[in-house]
Parts: C-alpha cells; sequence; structure tokens
C-alpha cells in the first residue's frame, strides 16, 4: 500500500492540478507538478496506491475522467466517504470561515458553482452531484469499483470510519498509530460569528499557509472552538434543502448500484431535529463579549511568547559564553601542543643542513 508524496499537502495541490486551479501569486513549479509525481509515483508501484484530497470532488465530469484515464492502464477505484448533507452543510459554512471568507450562513451556498476551482458550495458537498461527475453511468470506472463509505451516527465509536476506510483498502485498522489524529470540532454559533466578521478585516492573511496557521489553527481551533459555544442549524429552508439532496444522493447510489460500506441510511437528515438557534440570531452583544474575552486571550498569549522570547534570550547568551570560554581552553591545548612540536622538527632540520642524521 503506497500513499505517494514527500508530504500531506502534494495530494491538496494534485487536486488542483486536476482541476486547473493554479491562479494566484507565488505558485512554484513543485506545486504545479504535484499531479504528475504522484501519478508517476503510482505508475512505478506493483501494489495499491491511494490518492486522496476532498476538493478532487470539485473536479468537472471533463477533468474527472482526464484523471482517471491518467492513471492507465491501472485498475481505478473511486472512495467517497460520505456524511449527511445537513450536518455537512454546516461544517463546510465554518471550514469556509478558517479559510477567511465572510458570507453569512445564509447566503452560504444558496447556487451550485459551475466552476470547478470553487469548493465552497454544493458542488463538492452533494454526493449525488460529485458521483454523478466522476462515476456516470457507463463511465470508466465501473460500479463496483465505487465504494461509498457513510460516516456511522453518533452511537458507533469514533473510529469506525477509519475501520470501514481501513477494510476496503485490506489494511490492518489496529496496526497504525491514530494519537497524532484529532476531531475537528466546531465552533458556537456566536464564536463562527464573530470569526465571519473578523474575517472582513484580515486583508494581509491571503496565503495558505497564514491562512491555515493564524486563522484556522490559532484563532479558531485553539482560540474559538475551546469555548464550546451553542450549536446550530442553518435556515429552515437550507435545512429542507439538504434533506432533498439527501434522498437524491441515496436515490442515485441505489440505482446505479455502488459498493457501500456501512449504511446508506446514515445519508439521510433526520425528520426530527433537536431546536438550535441560527446564526442569524447572534446579536452584536453576543460578539463583543466573545471578541473582549479573545483579546485578554490572546494578550495572555503575547505575555506567554514575550516570556519565552526572554528566556531564550538569556540561555543563547549563555550558551555563547560557555562556548566563549571552551573555545579559549582549546585555543590553550592547541598552543601548547603545537610550541614543542615546532621545538622538534627545528631541530631536526637543523641536523639535516650540517649533513648530520636527525636526532630521534
Amino acid at each position: 500500500m503506497l500513499l505517494p508524496g514527500e508530504q500531506r499537502r502534494e495530494h491538496l495541490w494534485a487536486s488542483r492540478n486536476v482541476r486547473d486551479d493554479m491562479a494566484g501569486v507565488g505558485i512554484t513549479d513543485w506545486q504545479r507538478g504535484a499531479w504528475e509525481r504522484l501519478r508517476a509515483r503510482a505508475a512505478e508501484w506493483p501494489g495499491t496506491v491511494l490518492i486522496s484530497h476532498e476538493f478532487f470532488a470539485a473536479a468537472s465530469a471533463e477533468q474527472a475522467r482526464d484523471a482517471i484515464e491518467a492513471l492507465a492502464p491501472a485498475e481505478v477505484h473511486l472512495v467517497a466517504t460520505a456524511r449527511e448533507p445537513l450536518g455537512l452543510f454546516t461544517s463546510s459554512w465554518q471550514e469556509s470561515l478558517k479559510n477567511r471568507e465572510t458570507a453569512p450562513m445564509g447566503e452560504y451556498s444558496r447556487t451550485v458553482s459551475e466552476d470547478p476551482t470553487q469548493v465552497w458550495n454544493w458542488r463538492t458537498l452533494d454526493l449525488g452531484l460529485v458521483l454523478d461527475r466522476w462515476a456516470p453511468a457507463g463511465g470508466p470506472v465501473r460500479p463496483e469499483h465505487v465504494h461509498v463509505l457513510p460516516l456511522p451516527g453518533r452511537d458507533h465509536p469514533r473510529e469506525e470510519i477509519w475501520r470501514r476506510f481501513a477494510g476496503l483498502l485490506g489494511l490492518d485498522a489496529d496496526a497504525y498509530d491514530l494519537s497524532g489524529s484529532f476531531p475537528n470540532e466546531a465552533m458556537g454559533v456566536a464564536e463562527a460569528e464573530t470569526l465571519r466578521r473578523v474575517n472582513a478585516h484580515l486583508d494581509a492573511f491571503v496565503s495558505a499557509i497564514d491562512k491555515g496557521t493564524y486563522i484556522r489553527s490559532f484563532l479558531a481551533d485553539e482560540r474559538l472552538v475551546p469555548r464550546a459555544g451553542d450549536r446550530f442549524w442553518p435556515a429552515d429552508d437550507q435545512v429542507e434543502d439538504a434533506r432533498r439532496r439527501a434522498r437524491a444522493a441515496v436515490a442515485l447510489v441505489r440505482e446505479r448500484g455502488y459498493d457501500v460500506v456501512g449504511e446508506l441510511a446514515d445519508l439521510l437528515v433526520p425528520d426530527e431535529l433537536p431546536e438550535r438557534r441560527h446564526p442569524e440570531s447572534v446579536t452584536d452583544g453576543e460578539v463583543a463579549a466573545v471578541a473582549t474575552e479573545l483579546v485578554a486571550t490572546m494578550l495572555g498569549d503575547v505575555r506567554a511568547l514575550r516570556h519565552e522570547r526572554r528566556r531564550l534570550r538569556v540561555e543563547s547568551r549563555e550558551a555563547a559564553e560557555t562556548v566563549s570560554v571552551l573555545q579559549a581552553r582549546v585555543d590553550d591545548l592547541e598552543g601548547r601542543v603545537r610550541a614543542p612540536l615546532w621545538r622538534v622538527a627545528g631541530s631536526r632540520a637543523k641536523q639535516l643542513l650540517r649533513g648530520g642524521r636527525p636526532p630521534t
């Protein structure tokens, strides 16, 4: 089993290569060549190869076909890990906020983009639309080679989806250390709205590194998520839209005869949902409360960083002083050793000049 590439992000860039999503400043040759490198490595490997990223889902039908045919003569299987679309839609909006987007939830993904470079909409979220582009009837991938893995319900262990995925690939799920993995936890409704408003002022945070390091990891995951705020749903008409898409996707999977690892019913939106807030209900006062507490937390972060920098400066200065003392000792020892050697060499040279034998 091979997961090709030097780093995880290589699969992200491969998906962007396939979708012709290479616009932007500072794109490197390494990034532009990601798909070709993964494809070439797969061609060399004698066994199973896994190429995986969620943004492959946005590819057009033509781009998907080209990608599959580029892997010939390999036997290509498509694996779609899937989630019921209401929870997926809500999570996707939060993911968009972690990527500096600013659309309110009521305006989010009201249309399906025709552009493969646009990933924050139903183009990538609607399982039926994705499968119709990647595995159309009569397409290059046979139905039995299309595998749909529904995310199990909350009554299953969190690692169940991994066990199903590993089993599909012929891997021993228990042979892998999952301690470095972590769940992608959600922000509360007031926290999400606060981040949405903050994003409007982050014009300088445009690179993938900036968005991933500072907005996603530092601000959202490490500062806002731990507040464990109120959970929420989108607007009622968006909930009904998710229900409709779920029913259509399940019907398509059954009609096409795709392989299902798990329960298709897990992809349906329940008829009865617990009461939750809508993002539009968040007040300015709630945003102010989150923001002021966030400022206080970040002030503590700055203080801790300054203390750490001060400690490192002291350690660096002490280390430099130690190196200086050790260097002086080395210089002194070298001087003591070098002097006798020169005296012996000088005595031997004089004897040779006189025609005699040098002293032994």
